[in-house]
Formats: C-alpha cells, structure tokens, sequence
C-alpha cells in the first residue's frame, strides 16, 4: 500500500510542476536520494547537488514561502507547492521573506557555506505531508530523440 501511495504522489508531482531546475544546467548530483525504511531510520532525505557557494537558486516551481530562515544554524528555504508538496533548499541565504508568493525559476536563495558534503553543495528536499519524497521527480524528463543507425555499405 505504501508503494503503491508513493508512486501516485510521485505521478501527481510530475504532472502538476512544470520542472524548472533549482541551479543551472547540467545539474551534478553530489548524493543520490536514499529514502530510509522506516520514518525514523538512517537515510538521505533529499538529493545533494554540487554547486559553488553564493550560487543563485531558483524556485522550482510557483507557490509560497513557507519558512526562511535558520534552522538548526543553517539557512533554510521551505517552498509550498501546489498538491500539498515542499520543498526545501540547505544551506541557503534566503531572497525571500515568508508568505512571500514566487514564481517558478524566480530566484529566491544563494547557496551558503556549511554544506554537509566535501565539496559545497545544495541540500535539496521534497515533501508531501510527512513523506519524504526524491525530489529529482520534479524535474523534466529528457526527450528521447532517435538517431538513424548507419548501416555498413552493400558489397
């Protein structure tokens, strides 16, 4: 059942965002998404992406600022998504002030120091209600494009 609830809130979060990209492309995954098995187990909640320090971060798509500040001694920016969804950028200077609307690709942090990685990085999340979703999932999927195959000339 829980399966089952993931793939639909995943599904939903596909086809109601319209994907912008929080950093430039071509995005650099520094740390996949490892969901943990259970609610309180040891996992990676988010992906981390590596970008340099003071790189601006744009919303993902439109919605409201549901938190901008420190949490923990870290800079945070909460977004509230249309479906129920959030996400959320680490550590961050945040542009912008709570309840503040946004757009989608409007930029609305800085990545700050005090990353978790090696290397500076974003700490990026998503949420529906409780459920840690990856947030990757937000973003569009590449075209296929099929190229003609060459075949070798006839004998």
């Amino acid at each position: 059942m829980t399966t089952l609830l993931l793939s639909l809130l995943l599904a939903l979060a596909q086809s109601a965002l319209p994907g912008v990209r929080p950093l430039p492309a071509p995005l650099s995954v520094a740390r996949w998404w490892d969901p943990p098995p259970t609610p309180y187990a040891a996992g990676h909640r988010g992906v981390d992406l590596s970008a340099p320090v003071g790189a601006e971060l744009r919303a993902v798509a439109a919605g409201r600022v549901h938190h901008a500040g420190p949490v923990a001694g870290r800079g945070v920016l909460s977004l509230a998504l249309p479906n129920g969804l959030r996400t959320t950028y680490e550590p961050v200077r945040p542009l912008v002030t709570e309840g503040e609307q946004v757009a989608a690709g409007q930029v609305v942090a800085v990545l700050a120091e005090g990353s978790h990685c090696p290397a500076s990085c974003l700490h990026w999340g998503l949420l529906a209600g409780e459920t840690y979703l990856n947030p990757l999932t937000l973003l569009p999927r590449p075209t296929p494009r099929l190229l003609p195959v060459e075949h070798p000339a006839d004998e």
